[in-house]
């Protein structure tokens, strides 16, 4: 009878062993019918939000994108840029227009969330020319991605999401969307670093 019990016994302890091995790791409690949390933001997710709301949820910053874009090709400068909500072709993204010293214009996709470069396509360079040399990018003093630092902090701490170079007298200037807690803001740097009123 004791040979017996201790079998038994043994042969439990052996199967509560092997299932606790095959038991994965407890995931966080999700509220009652909610799913839960995905590593990546899918096109529903972001559907009904506006751009400066959708921004919130990239994990890489414009900064960086940009610096990922210019180092492609080597010695680009970053002239325009754009958060891009999730698609069913494209994930959320950065759109960044660098053009080159030989006047080339490429637009680079960014990957928000990895901070891969996923995409590069040639664009027409006339929109940008007609009224912005190569040379004033190359020339100017302060860069789009500086620009994007002093917006930030001229708009109390938000997130840069969206910026556009214009032609301000001889230089470049730079117009900067920021998102902030409940709204958006945009903010002008001039080509010395100096913020410019409308």
């Amino acid at each position: 009878m004791l040979t017996r019990f201790l079998a038994t016994a043994g042969a439990l302890a052996l199967t509560t062993g092997l299932a606790l091995a095959q038991t994965t790791a407890p995931t966080a409690p999700t509220a009652p019918g909610t799913a839960p949390m995905a590593t990546t933001a899918a096109p529903d997710a972001t559907k009904d939000m506006k751009e400066w709301q959708a921004v919130k949820l990239a994990k890489i910053s414009l900064a960086d994108a940009i610096a990922t874009a210019e180092k492609k090709d080597g010695n680009g400068r970053a002239i325009d840029a754009d958060f891009e909500k999730a698609d069913s072709k494209n994930p959320m993204h950065w759109s960044i227009k660098v053009v080159y010293p030989d006047g080339k214009l490429v637009e680079h996709g960014i990957n928000a969330e990895t901070g891969a470069l996923y995409k590069s396509e040639n664009q027409p360079i006339e929109r940008y020319f007609t009224r912005l040399k190569v040379a004033d990018f190359n020339n100017a003093k302060v860069s789009l991605k500086d620009a994007l630092a002093i917006a930030e902090k001229q708009a109390g701490g938000g997130k840069a999401y969206e910026a556009e170079v214009e032609r301000e007298g001889s230089a470049v200037a730079y117009e900067i969307k920021v998102a902030l807690a409940d709204k958006e803001q945009e903010v002008k740097v001039g080509p010395d670093g100096q913020i410019m009123k409308d």
